[in-house]
């Protein structure tokens, strides 16, 4: 088949979309480690927060394997710990450079454009209280304010911009995945529903003081409230073609639960085969008319021809 009908006769753009949600994000591994032993890559992912994280490391080239063995090394009590910095007057209570250093471990001081595949990861400006997408700069950088996580992580600080964890406003984002040009979107939701009780990011640890507990009890439930209410009015504008919703245990919550990271990529595994069947009929190739964003790689194409 030549190369100018392959422009046509071809599989949709697939595109990755997976949600925030802490340690339940480790489910997101399943879900990757089903599909890329189905063979299915996807041409670009978007994620918030933790599934930012995951977005990432896939973006940059790393096997699922990778991922997972990533994964469960980092998910280590004394790793974790030493990810946590005092924060003093800056808004929070860790202050967020390990975990940014982290980032750079994982990802290296990459930047957008030399990412695998194209990767988007969204925050929320504090200043202007609106949603940001991440899509230049270093990467590392865009995953330390993706994962900040009001009141716990401080801002971080950029261009006059204090950003966030973009759970706030959009945790699931499907809408970006499209925006940058999917024609499929799989979509895994690893968040909270209103029908789920779990909601405590540090359960009932006892290392947490039992006043501060209290307090960030009170904050998670109204983050996630905002959270939920901003993510149903999302999917209801902009549903996904297929969305993954894991049945992960109550008691794992966004900073507790990364010490059962085997037990969650297999949770994550499973649903994921579920929905494999209906994923693979998606993405059969057949005659398809560009998308706007095709359309543009093909006269970059013709113009480079060209010259």
């Amino acid at each position: 088949m030549s190369p100018w009908r392959d422009r046509f006769y071809r599989r949709p753009r697939l595109g990755l979309a997976l949600s925030g949600g802490g340690a339940r994000g480790l489910a997101h591994i399943g879900v990757l480690k089903v599909l890329e032993q189905a063979g299915i890559v996807a041409d670009l992912v978007v994620g918030t927060s933790m599934g930012g994280v995951i977005a990432a490391a896939y973006a940059s080239g790393m096997t699922v394997a990778e991922i997972e063995r990533e994964a469960l090394e980092s998910s280590r009590p004394r790793r974790l710990l030493r990810l946590i910095d005092p924060a003093p007057s800056t808004g929070g209570l860790i202050g967020g450079q390990r975990v940014q250093e982290y980032f750079e471990h994982l990802v290296g001081r990459r930047t957008f454009d030399e990412m695998r595949c194209p990767l988007a990861v969204v925050a929320v400006d504090l200043n202007t209280r609106r949603e940001v997408v991440l899509r230049e700069g270093l990467v590392a950088e865009a995953l330390r304010a993706t994962t900040a996580v009001p009141g716990v992580f401080a801002p971080l600080e950029k261009d006059g911009m204090r950003l966030v964890d973009g759970g706030v406003l959009n945790n699931l984002p499907v809408d970006v995945a499209r925006t940058m040009g999917a024609e499929v979107v799989i979509a895994v939701d690893i968040s909270p529903t209103r029908e789920s009780e779990y909601g405590r990011w540090f359960d009932s640890r006892r290392w947490v003081p039992k006043g501060l507990l209290a307090t960030l009890q009170v904050l998670e439930e109204t983050i996630s409230t905002l959270m939920i209410a901003a993510q149903e009015h999302k999917l209801r504008e902009f549903p996904p073609d297929v969305l993954i919703r894991p049945d992960l245990p109550r008691e794992v919550t966004v900073f507790t639960g990364f010490e059962r990271a085997t037990e969650l990529i297999a949770i994550g595994e499973v649903v994921a085969r579920h929905h494999l069947d209906e994923i693979q009929a998606l993405l059969v190739r057949r005659w398809r008319w560009p998308t706007a964003h095709a359309k543009q790689n093909l006269l970059d194409s013709v113009l480079a021809t060209e010259d």
